[in-house]
């Protein structure tokens, strides 16, 4: 278990519980993240990963348990959720990008019109942002010219545009073709070396290991098993996460 002061963590749950009518996706989930950290976390489908997520960022709200990101309460019913968006940003499986505006205006766009930022400093941002995603010659381009690769890369760009302290992806691989995986995963990387605390859900083992500092298990809504991810896969301690290894290992 974590060794770190708890008050320490920029993102924390705590007894998060959800329900979808009568099925409880998340039983009283406690995870705790620490500002700089990588989290990764993994499970079978339907075991609540993608709604941990969403509530740390306010699009899912919860029944009962209280969620808190730096000084900012989520779960008051009376957040202000554009601060919230300020300082979470999210990357989805489906880049929702918008397809009529082009690279550079979907990255754009949020700091301009919900923070209300000057176009000129948001515009060279985003272009650095671009860059940095290795997309400087597709600023003008739009969305259904690029690869589901590239998309993903922009949506990413897009997410650190509203400068956040936390990003969340969504298994973001999980829409792509498998040579363009690689590509997504290196920029995700990127993020995570530039000292960006990130919460990610994913099926990819392989970058969980590498690159997460954590790794939570989940399963039937709860946080079986977390640890530091060469423990965490050589020698799992609870016989849910054991066998869950076993299947995608």
């Amino acid at each position: 278990m974590r060794t770190e002061i708890e008050g320490r963590d920029l993102v924390s749950l705590k007894g998060v519980h959800k329900a979808f009518g009568s099925f409880e996706v998340l039983r009283g989930v406690e995870l705790g993240v620490a500002k700089g950290e990588v989290a990764a976390i993994i499970g079978p489908s339907g075991s609540g990963k993608s709604t941990i997520l969403r509530t740390i960022n306010g699009l899912t709200p919860v029944d009962h348990g209280v969620i808190q990101l730096g000084d900012i309460t989520v779960t008051d019913p009376k957040v202000d959720k554009v601060a919230l968006r300020h300082r979470v940003g999210m990357v989805f499986q489906q880049y929702n990008l918008f397809p009529h505006k082009t690279v550079l205006e979907n990255v754009a766009m949020a700091p301009i019109q919900v923070l209300k930022e000057p176009r000129k400093d948001v515009e060279e941002r985003a272009r650095n942002l671009l860059a940095g995603m290795r997309l400087t010659e597709k600023a003008l381009a739009y969305p259904g010219e690029l690869s589901g690769g590239q998309q993903q890369r922009v949506a990413i760009a897009r997410a650190l545009c509203m400068q956040p302290e936390v990003i969340l992806f969504d298994e973001v691989t999980a829409a792509l073709d498998p040579e363009m995986v690689k590509e997504v995963l290196s920029a995700v990387r990127k993020v995570a070396e530039d000292g960006m605390t990130c919460i990610l859900v994913t099926h990819e083992m392989r970058f969980a290991r590498e690159a997460a500092n954590r790794v939570f298990f989940t399963d039937k809504g709860v946080i079986v098993e977390q640890g530091e991810p060469k423990a965490f896969f050589a020698n799992p301690q609870d016989p849910r996460t054991k066998e869950f290894l076993d299947k995608v290992l």
